[in-house]
């Protein structure tokens, strides 16, 4: 069965800088399971799995354009420290924030007594990324999950 939208794809990845160490991999962990056409991975890497079927292995180069996007310079925001809770915070570590839209990812760029500046610009933007691919099954997305936009139960979305 071939990838494509409204289809659920199970796989492991490993990505990269291009030209450096891997930043982060699947490998050891549940396959990360996603639902074709529904903007939930990176257009980049989607458009890379498009056509291709359980067993494949690929690489892939995906400009910062099509991953996570330019930095945009200004992007920052004062937070009250109580909501970093029990973290030991420290300059340049990545943190993450609940917020209204769900969790986000910050930089925390200066911490204050009682306040903490972050950088909201994703910690992968700006940056041209390499993945390297295993799809691991494909198969049709249920008529719920499709309504919902995401995939539910094994490596999905749970209510």
């Amino acid at each position: 069965m071939k990838i494509e939208k409204d289809r659920v794809v199970r796989f492991h990845y490993t990505v990269s800088e291009q030209g450096s160490e891997p930043l982060e991999t699947s490998e050891g962990r549940e396959p990360l399971a996603i639902l074709i056409g529904h903007n939930n991975i990176i257009p980049g890497l989607e458009k890379a799995m498009e056509g291709r079927e359980a067993g494949d292995k690929f690489e892939v180069d995906v400009a910062a354009a099509d991953a996570y996007g330019a930095r945009q310079d200004g992007l920052t925001q004062r937070v009250p420290k109580k909501y970093f809770k029990d973290t030991k915070l420290e300059v340049g570590m990545q943190a993450v924030l609940q917020t209204n839209f769900g969790p986000r990812a910050v930089t925390i760029q200066k911490i204050g007594m009682s306040v903490v500046d972050v950088d909201l610009n994703h910690p992968m933007s700006g940056k041209d990324l390499h993945f390297a691919v295993e799809i691991v099954d494909v198969r049709e997305g249920g008529k719920e999950e499709i309504e919902h936009g995401h995939v539910h139960g094994d490596g999905g979305h749970a209510h």
